[in-house]
């Protein structure tokens, strides 16, 4: 069932997409969710001003490194002129595609009338697609929600006016901006943008399991779908799925050593790429999550109680020490007790 996807020049080996999102989709966890077999994982969130202005922390949110199949970098403001500084910028650190950020509903974003916020001003949403479509010969993408409240779902016409500037694919939340990610997304509503465009259209909102991607792509008509909150401590999840529209292959979730492995990776590598202090903290909303979702111990109770715990710790081997004694998983021979680097055989990644 799953054949890919055909973004202007870039053709996607799959139809699985992992979204943008600020303080999730780093570096170190696109790497990872790569080496899992994701095909598609963009950067954060990017501000397309701040860029310009090689603020530093906004710099380290567009980085790009080896082991990506795809670079896709998301730029967010209002600025058109700032924008398309932003794309070149964006296409000369090495990104296949520009994606814009029309859909994030947080009040610092729309408060500045960016993000979803665009959606209420599409004449100005019209000038910055424009501004970048012009600016760089990479393919450029839009995110957006179905409007900004119920009386304004304008999705639809924002879609066909992107299209018309040379935007080449749209990927659509399910809910309006006043929503936030309350109730339910309306993958049906998806199906009006797709009927609206050409190009391909992909679906986002409230799908985790392979039942729900097949509703979502059959509801919307979507060419296909991206994953959000879902992967939060399962950045196997985007290919997991992507198998199973495939082929109809259930693949097992990782069991106690392959999900000891990978979160000693991705620990690792945020350590390698924000230093032993700010890494450590960076990582520890991924260890929250890898906690939560793991299903030992059995009681969730338990879990949140560990979680609070292993969260404190401010020593990396500590933090996998703890890990590895709440899920009964024996640490190998190799690993070092004494500092914070890790043998290549416990960080390297694991097939799942």
């Amino acid at each position: 069932m799953s054949t890919g996807l055909q973004i202007g020049d870039v053709t996607i080996p799959g139809r699985v997409l992992m979204a943008p999102m600020t303080g999730v989709t780093d570096l170190p966890f696109r790497q990872l969710a790569c080496r899992l077999g994701a095909v598609y994982v963009a950067t954060e969130m990017v501000a397309a001003a701040e860029l310009a202005r090689a603020r530093p922390d906004v710099v380290r949110r567009a980085a790009v490194g080896e082991g990506l199949p795809l670079t896709v970098i998301q730029l967010v403001g209002r600025d058109p002129a700032a924008m398309a500084q932003g794309a070149r910028m964006a296409e000369a650190a090495g990104a296949d595609i520009v994606d814009l950020n029309f859909g994030c509903p947080a009040k610092e974003v729309t408060g500045s009338a960016s993000g979803s916020a665009l959606m209420r001003t599409p004449d100005l949403a019209g000038r910055i697609m424009a501004a970048v479509v012009a600016a760089t010969s990479r393919p450029v993408t839009v995110k957006m929600r179905l409007g900004w409240d119920d009386d304004s779902r304008n999705a639809p016409e924002l879609a066909a006016r992107a299209e018309a500037l040379g935007v080449k694919a749209v990927t659509v939340h399910g809910r309006t901006r006043q929503q936030f990610y309350t109730g339910h997304a309306d993958w049906d509503a998806i199906a009006a943008v797709k009927r609206a465009v050409a190009i391909p259209v992909i679906v986002n909102g409230d799908i985790v399991t392979a039942g729900q991607a097949r509703e979502a792509l059959d509801r919307s008509g979507a060419d296909g779908l991206m994953l959000g909150r879902g992967v939060y401590g399962r950045p196997w999840l985007a290919a997991h799925l992507e198998r199973a529209l495939a082929d109809g292959t259930v693949l097992h979730e990782p069991d106690r050593d392959e999900r000891f492995a990978i979160v000693v990776d991705h620990l690792h590598t945020s350590i390698a790429f924000y230093g032993t202090g700010l890494g450590l903290k960076m990582f520890r909303k991924h260890l929250g999550w890898y906690v939560e979702q793991a299903p030992w111990p059995a009681s969730p109770e338990d879990r949140r109680a560990a979680k609070g715990q292993i969260c404190r710790l401010d020593d990396a081997n500590a933090v996998a020490g703890a890990l590895a004694a709440l899920w009964g998983v024996t640490l190998p021979k190799h690993f070092r007790n004494d500092a914070v680097e890790f043998s290549p055989q416990v960080v390297e990644a694991v097939a799942i």
